[in-house]
Formats: C-alpha cells, sequence, structure tokens
C-alpha cells in the first residue's frame, strides 16, 4: 500500500473514495472540502448534513456517490466528535477503523484524503500526517504467515492532499517517520505473534544479526560458554531446564557525530518461552507464552526505527534469550543463585524467571556507562490485574525522567502509568539464606517486581516498563488489531528522538 503526499485540490483528485471530516459540535468544512461542496452542488453541507442530519459523532461515516461532478466516485464523510475531544490520538484510532471500512466493505483500490484535523482543529501538518498514516498501516496489519488463504488488501493507493507547498512538506515528513515506525511496529509485532518454535534464542539471534548487517549496526552475541565466564548465573538458571542454548545480544547504534548528546541502554526481556518452569503454569495460562519475548522484540525494533531516523543519540539494544522449561536439569524451588554482580537469590518460585534475567542484564549495562537504562518486559500478571490490557506500567529511581516517558507515551498515542517503588518493599523480598527471594508476597506484585530489579542497576536514571498486559491484547483496542500490538516501539522510539 502506497501513501503519498500531493499539494492538490480535492476536486482535482481521481480516487474511488474522498475522505472528508466533520466535527459533531462544529459543521465548519475545511476550505478544500467547501470547494468539494460547491461543485456538487451543496450536497454536503445542504443534503447530508441539514437535511439527513449526519450527527459526525466519532467514528461514524457516511458515503454517498458524486455524480461524476468531481473525479473522486464516491465521498465519505468522517464523524471527528467534539473538537475539544478531537486529537492526534483519535485521529490515528479514526483512520484505523475508516481503512477497515474502505477495504473491506467498499473494496475501494484508490483512497483520497483531505489532511483531516489540520483546518478545524488546527493540527500540526507534520503531526496531522503522521498520525492519519500510522492508522492507515496499524489498521492494515495482519499476521497471516502460516494461512493458506492471504488476506490481500484492495487499497493499493492513498494520497492526502494539501493546499500549500509549505503544508506539503510538513506532510510528507509525517508520513516518512509514520513508514518508519510502522515498520518497526510491524517487525515487533511480527516476532512476537511468531510460534515458540520458529522463535527460538538462537533464530532470534540470526534475526538480530541480519539486522545489523542490514542497518549498519554493531553487533555482538554470547553463547552459554562465553556467559558463564561472564557470571551471567541467574539468567543461564533460567534456562537451564531447555534443550536450547541461551543467548544474549548486543546491538548498538552509534551517530555520525564524535560527541553524541546522549548514550541509552533499552533492555529487553527475552523468555522465548515460559512454561513456568518446574512451577508449571496451567495450560490456559501458557497459551500466550510465546509472547514473553515481547520486549526484546520491541528494543529490536526500537533500534530498528532509530537506524533509520538517525538521531544523534547512541542506542544500545540488549537482550538475554532463553526458553523457560521443566526438566531433570530445571532450576529448582529453594535453589541459590549468583547474580552477575554477586549478590545472592533464592529461588521461591521458578515462574518469576523474567526479573531474573533482566537482574544480570541491569548489571551488565552498569559497565557500559550510559546516560539512561531503560528496561522492558512482560513482567508480572500482578501489573494486568492494576492497571489491565491497555495502559503500561511504569517505575524507576528517576521521577523526572518517568514524567517524560509518560509526556512521550500520550503524545504517541500509548498510555502509561507510574507506580510506585519503596525502599522497605525490599522486606518483602527477604530471604533466610541469601540476600533476597525471587518473589514477594501476593501484593504488590508490580512494584516489589521492580523493588527486585533496583538490586542489580547502579543507574541514578533507570525506567522498567510492564508490559505484560499490553504487549497482547485479546481484541482490538483503537487503531490495534487482536495480537501482538507493537506496544513501547513508539513511546520510546519519540523519547529518544526528543533528546
Amino acid at each position: 500500500m502506497d501513501i503519498s503526499v500531493k499539494n492538490q485540490e480535492l476536486t482535482g483528485i481521481l480516487s474511488n473514495v474522498l475522505v472528508i471530516g466533520i466535527f459533531e459540535d462544529d459543521k465548519t468544512l475545511s476550505s478544500g472540502a467547501k470547494r468539494v461542496d460547491e461543485a456538487l452542488l451543496g450536497l454536503i453541507s445542504e443534503q447530508i448534513i441539514k437535511k439527513e442530519g449526519f450527527k459526525a459523532k466519532f467514528g461514524d461515516s457516511v458515503v454517498v456517490p458524486t455524480n461524476l461532478k468531481i473525479p473522486s466516485d464516491k465521498i465519505m464523510l468522517a464523524g471527528l466528535g467534539k473538537k475539544k475531544e478531537f486529537d492526534t490520538s483519535k485521529l490515528c484510532e479514526l483512520m484505523s477503523k475508516l481503512i477497515k471500512q474502505l477495504d473491506k466493505t467498499l473494496g475501494a483500490k484508490n483512497i483520497s484524503c483531505e489532511l483531516i484535523g489540520h483546518q478545524g482543529a488546527n493540527f500540526d501538518a507534520q503531526k496531522c500526517a503522521e498520525a492519519m498514516s500510522i492508522g492507515i498501516l496499524a489498521g492494515m496489519y495482519d499476521f497471516d504467515k502460516y494461512k493458506t488463504k492471504k488476506n490481500i488488501p484492495q487499497i493499493k493507493k492513498i494520497r492526502i492532499a494539501t493546499e500549500n507547498t509549505k503544508d506539503e512538506k510538513a506532510a510528507k515528513a509525517g508520513v516518512n517517520t509514520a513508514k518508519i515506525l510502522c515498520s518497526a511496529m510491524d517487525f515487533t509485532k511480527d516476532l512476537i505473534n511468531e510460534p515458540a518454535q520458529n522463535a527460538t534464542p538462537e533464530e532470534i539471534a540470526q534475526i538480530a544479526k541480519n539486522m545489523s548487517e542490514d542497518l549498519g549496526l554493531t553487533f555482538k552475541v554470547y553463547n552459554k560458554k562465553q556467559l558463564q565466564q561472564m557470571n551471567f548465573n541467574a539468567f543461564l538458571a533460567v534456562g537451564q531446564g531447555s534443550g536450547r542454548e541461551p543467548k544474549f545480544i548486543h546491538l548498538t547504534y552509534k551517530p555520525a557525530s564524535k560527541k553524541p548528546k546522549k548514550k541509552i541502554v533499552l533492555i529487553g526481556k527475552g523468555i522465548t518461552f515460559d512454561s513456568g518452569g518446574l512451577d508449571i503454569k496451567p495450560a490456559n495460562s501458557m497459551l500466550t507464552m510465546k509472547t514473553d519475548m515481547s520486549g526484546c522484540a520491541t528494543v529490536l525494533g526500537v533500534i530498528q526505527a532509530i537506524a533509520a531516523l538517525k538521531p544523534d543519540v547512541e542506542v544500545l539494544a540488549l537482550s538475554a534469550l532463553c526458553e523457560n522449561m521443566p526438566s531433570g536439569m530445571s532450576y529448582k524451588q529453594g535453589d541459590v543463585l549468583v547474580a552477575k554482580n554477586g549478590k545472592t537469590i533464592e529461588v521461591d518460585n521458578t515462574d518469576a524467571e523474567g526479573r531474573l534475567t533482566l537482574a544480570d542484564v541491569l548489571t551488565y549495562a552498569d559497565e557500559l556507562d550510559a546516560d539512561e537504562v531503560i528496561d522492558i518486559a512482560t513482567l508480572t500478571g500482578a501489573c494486568i490485574v492494576a492497571l489491565g490490557q491497555n495502559i503500561t506500567g511504569i517505575m524507576g529511581n528517576n521521577p523526572e525522567m518517568i514524567k517524560r516517558i509518560i509526556k512521550t507515551g500520550a503524545q504517541s498515542g500509548e498510555t502509561l502509568w507510574e507506580l510506585p517503588i519503596f525502599d522497605d518493599m525490599q522486606e518483602m523480598l527477604k530471604s533466610d539464606i541469601a540476600d533476597m527471594r525471587n518473589t514477594g508476597s501476593r501484593f504488590a506484585g508490580a512494584s516489589v517486581a521492580g523493588r527486585f530489579l533496583q538490586n542489580f542497576t547502579k543507574s541514578k536514571n533507570w525506567a522498567h516498563l510492564d508490559i505484560a498486559g499490553t504487549a497482547f491484547i485479546d481484541k482490538p483496542y483503537k487503531e490495534l488489531n487482536k495480537g501482538a500490538t507493537g506496544v513501547m516501539v513508539r513511546t520510546l522510539t519519540n523519547y529518544i528522538m526528543s533528546m
């Protein structure tokens, strides 16, 4: 599907359907839409709005033929809802809904759109085009790799029309950014949706290697023997029940400048399948555990986008990859592990494995002299209980950094909510025979997991994102379809770009 921008009159575009937006509480048409209405002898203002009473509630739409009075065959009027409630996140959601209707219901091949919200809501042309394009591309995502009958879109071309060359230039930049972000999101979604039989530690390491070669990134991969020498003991314990060898991957994007503005480390949890180990999960809880490497997929998606956008920031993507499986070689309840930083951990539950893998990687990150460290993980069911499937939990040790990430998330259409970490939560991790246990009580589970991780980082600018609920959803939400979401790719990319 090709999305393009052109400075062109709406009345002169040849398309199957022309999309125009109208607010519920302000039926004023944009200047371009007014000219379309005039060419159609008041079809929009007099017939559809006044006589037929089109309400223009958010997501509503009506399609009418133009009777060949303009080059577009039909017009779709899209309801934008109330102006004060409309933002770029809503615009993104709207385009996702509309594109499905245009493709599946109308079977349109060639679509044209005004720059929705640019005039009516005074949206910046670049952000407006970016939001529209993300909605379109996210709405059309479909993981059909293993289906014999592919879902081939009918739509081939989408043109966004602007009214002057300044807006055209800005809108083109917005579309370009959207394509980069959505390509990274699609990569992330594909990797999460991939069955665990194929998304193994070795295979993901190879994918990362291929990515590094294609994008000019530096790549390192460490095997089991090397990790033993590096004292990744907590991580290796998690993977020792599996027949597949663990891998630790390290990718680096370096900007052209010799003195980048910042160095950022992104750490993604990489459990390629989580059975729970000897504390095995119930069957229904294990069904989606191929997604327990969503953090890894996210950081790989982010560094892919960063390599294309080329900020003056050094970015490192790290992930320790293994399976958590039961066998005669599995780590056991009561085992005491010596983490990379020398702290000892009593294993209270083998299904609290993600924090053990992250512990060693956080310690490794301390050696990299980074300005900020951010880890992303499908870490706790407690976070899902607290925040549901549409809000990502965030916690850390720098309030200002957390506020900036939350703000960037809101601007990117992704919601984060801060959860607390207090020093006295360490008491909930107390062990009789080691420095700590890997789980606490049944209370404050997401925060206690964050407190556990805090034991393994010396960074004063550390944030932990719990995407247990948001990485994979069981029904569509906003512009996202059922399944893997690629959550935090936009937020983290935009966060780094804003530095």
